[in-house]
Order: C-alpha cells, then structure tokens, then sequence
C-alpha cells in the first residue's frame, strides 16, 4: 500500500471512527423519527444532487435495505445528463418544488437531504418544502463546509429538523498531493452512505418488535423472489422508481 493510498483509507476509516460517538444522538433522532413515520405507514424520501443523488440511490430497492425508502431522482441534477450542465441547475432556484409535488409527499414521511457544501438552491428547496408539508427534515452535510462558503446565504443545516454533520472539510477532498498544494480523495459519499446505512439498520431492529421489517433480500438469497414480490406489491403504489 502507497502513502497516499494509506492516507486516504486512514482518514476515512478516522473520519467514520469520530462520527460514532459525535453524531450518536442526531442519529439515534433520526432513527426515531424514521421508525414513526414507519410505524404510521408513511415514507422516507431520500434526495441529493450531483454526486449526493448516489446516496438516494444507495437506499433504493437495497438489498438488505428497507422497502419504504424512495429515491428522489431529478436527471437534470444528476451526473448522467451532463455534469456540468447538472451543476448549473443545482444552483438555479424554482427546479425542484415542481419535482417533490409529483412524488405524493405527506405530512408525517421523513425527508433526507444528502448535501455536502448545504448551500445550493436545489437542497434549500428540497428542505423547505418538507417542512412546508409537515414532513422531517433530516440533511446528511458538512458544517464545516457551509460555514466556510455560505456568505450570508441560508445554509441546510439552518433548515433541518436534525442535521448528521459529517465533519469533513471544505471541499471534501481529504489526502494532499505532495509538492502542488492540491487534495483528492473526496469522502462524502463513503461517509454518507454508512452513516445511511447504520440509521437503517438501527430503524430494522427496531421495527422488528413489530414482526418482520419491510427488509429487502438479495435476489440471490434462498426466498427473496417471493419476500421481495410481496414488498414491491405494497410500495410500489407511493414510489415511481419500483
């Protein structure tokens, strides 16, 4: 293993080991407020922009995931469309409300806003009509970097009803390149989706004072055709991506 290699990898595993114990009761609320909204056969949206979308899709139809988890899929923000392109409509406010109304929210579902810099107008639209329809607010972002680049605008973070700050740096990136003054290494998807993934595998257990949670099984698992049927049946009518 090379120096930058073991650079990259000892910082996120460090960044994941410090977000244990500083983000155990944002995350412990968001488990709660996951498990009501569960419990009250509501639904948990999941929306990023750029490469943030992945961790809307990294909850989607998961094996090992929970079934009542929608992705909230805006191509034009995405990556897939045009990146630079996607960049510009992050930016421009006005394009995401039109969105979120075609999706059916309720009051009482749980909104999850994946955004690392928490400035853009895509993630402050998003986070604004959640709370307009009474649903929870819950940003995955970096304070750090909002504070560093907001400039008076309104940041995420002042929106949210619980907010999963992930401690990384302005810009992301974590390993500097030796001798040009430049980092690589960005580290918010890796940190994001764990902390995405420990937030519903705590809401799993919970919910199995209930029964059996609405768990997704990977296709190759002995049962999975029949589990996974009976789960799509259900959700399929409030998710569009099923």
């Amino acid at each position: 293993m090379t120096a930058v290699t073991d650079s990259y990898f000892s910082a996120v595993i460090g960044r994941l080991q410090t977000l244990r114990e500083a983000l155990a009761e944002p995350m412990s609320r968001a488990s709660a407020a996951i498990c009501t909204a569960a419990r009250a056969d509501r639904r948990v949206y999941v929306f990023g922009t750029g490469h943030s979308h992945m961790l809307a899709e990294e909850v989607h139809y998961r094996a090992g995931g929970l079934a009542f988890t929608i992705p909230v899929l805006v191509g034009s923000a995405m990556l897939h469309e045009g990146a630079v392109i996607s960049s510009v409509y992050e930016r421009t406010e006005g394009l995401i409300r039109p969105v979120f109304e075609r999706y059916g929210m309720q009051a009482g579902d749980v909104v999850i806003i994946a955004s690392n810099s928490g400035v853009n107008a895509a993630p402050i639209e998003a986070a604004n009509y959640g709370r307009e329809i009474g649903a929870t607010v819950i940003a995955i972002t970096s304070l750090a970097y909002s504070a560093a680049i907001a400039n008076g605008r309104t940041k995420l973070a002042d929106i949210a009803d619980i907010v999963l700050d992930n401690g990384l740096p302005p810009g992301d990136a974590m390993v500097e390149l030796p001798g040009v003054g430049m980092k690589v290494g960005p580290a918010s998807t890796a940190v994001g989706a764990t902390v995405l993934n420990a937030i519903f595998a705590e809401v799993a257990a919970e919910l199995c004072k209930d029964g059996n949670p609405p768990v997704y099984l990977s296709a190759n698992m002995p049962g999975a055709k029949e589990i996974n049927q009976e789960l799509v049946k259900k959700y399929r009518p409030r998710n569009p991506h099923l």
